[in-house]
């Protein structure tokens, strides 16, 4: 059966006999509002601001198998704003290829109120959610994927590497470590020459993925612009080759001449959306998540 939904009531339609239920997003990072279609959305943590919910998009047959491969996304927007409809292309598309897909609400400066250590204790009581309601969900807890862009690829690479900053109400004995990263534009450093120190300051250093110990991380893979303003190639490289000397694995492509956000499917008529689309699916596929 299908996991029971805690926010609103689904009904069954159409051939397959999946749950539908069909919401309409604005993201912060797409002009356009877009309508897309959700098997399954439910509350993970309620806050003092909001509800958290988490969206998710099951393969075909889904019912079929326990033992899927899972990818969460994390939108960004600067810990400030954004939604989940940043990545529902990409969730539709990885569905199809056979991944349960999760898209996370995290909560916001803009309308919370609330700081970057908030969002990621958010992100990481997420992960805790999707592991601990895996076999509802049909999908292995060891096979899963954390991808985002900008300050949701902070949240993505913090989950793996960030062991601070954990909600006080999360159990602690499931942990946050991920089978692999995919990055768009990550904000990975948060130090005093990086993205975000102003509302950290010394925090940084617990908070920030450029800053911590990668031994033992898991595969990254990092999409990056050459023309990015927020996120210097050089310190990607720095990064990448970081990881590299503590024997983990970090693959870094550079779009030329492109610069922040450039991978949204709303640029270029799609076509860094495609291309980044494709990168990750090759990434995936040569680590046999489907």
């Amino acid at each position: 059966m299908k996991a029971q939904n805690t926010v609103k009531n689904v009904f069954r339609t159409g051939m397959s006999g999946m749950l539908f239920l069909f919401i309409a997003l604005l993201s912060g990072a797409v002009a356009n509002a877009q309508k897309y279609t959700y098997d399954q959305v439910e509350v993970y943590k309620k806050t003092a601001q909001r509800e958290l919910n988490i969206s998710f998009l099951y393969p075909e047959k889904w019912e079929e198998r326990a033992d899927w491969p899972l990818v969460v996304f994390f939108h960004g927007g600067g810990w400030n704003s954004g939604a989940i409809g940043q990545f529902a292309p990409y969730a539709q598309y990885f569905a199809d290829k056979g991944m349960v897909c999760a898209l996370v609400q995290y909560r916001l400066k803009k309308t919370d109120g609330t700081d970057p250590i908030a969002s990621l204790m958010d992100a990481k009581s997420a992960i805790r959610y999707l592991k601990a309601h895996a076999a509802e969900h049909r999908f292995d807890p060891d096979r899963i994927v954390a991808s985002g862009g900008s300050a949701g690829g902070h949240l993505a690479a913090a989950v793996e590497l960030v062991r601070d900053f954990n909600d006080p109400g999360d159990d602690l004995s499931v942990g946050t470590r991920v089978a692999a990263l995919v990055l768009f534009n990550p904000v990975l450093d948060n130090g005093p020459d990086g993205y975000g120190y102003e509302r950290l300051g010394e925090r940084y250093k617990k908070f920030s993925p450029f800053h911590q110990d990668k031994k033992g991380m898991a595969d990254v893979l990092i999409m990056l612009g050459t023309k990015d303003k927020l996120i210097p190639v050089k310190t990607m490289e720095d990064f990448r080759d970081d990881v590299r000397r503590s024997g983990a694995h970090c693959e870094l492509v550079l779009y030329q001449d492109q610069g922040h956000g450039f991978f949204n499917i709303n640029r270029e008529n799609g076509k860094y959306f495609r291309a980044t689309r494709d990168e990750m699916e090759k990434f995936l596929h040569e680590r046999k998540f489907f």
